[in-house]
């Protein structure tokens, strides 16, 4: 079982930007923390993250075989539409993750333009937030493999 990770922009700055809201570890820890637990969980995981919008649609779109998807779109949460639509078209199974809560921030972060479409979402749990979102993930797929086909 493959599970593609996504990270969307700014997130390489992880680990100094704002630590206060986004904590201290970086992307390649969280990375990696990934792929360890997708190894216990007997799972590929990939990581890769993209700061342009145009970038992280072409990694979706290079996930299309992946058997499901993590996915942090970040600010794209937000205000991409070309995003929204690059996900219905794939019909992943996808749970988008992020590490504060949006809906306790400013308002338009509240807008989230992915959430009627994912499988589930995990917020506010830092870092956690992934390692959570593929666990859940994982089970979901295991779930679904185990209902008969009709």
């Amino acid at each position: 079982m493959w599970i593609a990770v996504l990270h969307g922009p700014n997130l390489n700055l992880l680990g100094s930007r704002q630590p206060e809201l986004y904590g201290h570890t970086t992307l390649a820890q969280i990375d990696a923390d990934l792929i360890r637990l997708g190894g216990e969980l007997k799972v590929r995981v990939t990581t890769s993250q993209h700061n342009g919008e145009g970038s992280l649609i072409d990694a979706l779109h290079e996930a299309a075989d992946a058997d499901g998807l993590l996915i942090n779109p970040a600010a794209y949460t937000h205000t991409s539409v070309a995003l929204r639509d690059a996900l219905l078209a794939l019909n992943l199974p996808t749970v988008a993750v992020h590490l504060t809560e949006p809906n306790q921030r400013e308002f338009f972060r509240q807008i989230d333009l992915i959430e009627d479409i994912v499988s589930a979402r995990v917020a506010g749990l830092g870092a956690a937030s992934y390692s959570e979102g593929l666990r859940k993930l994982v089970a979901l797929l295991r779930k679904r493999a185990k209902k008969p086909h009709l």
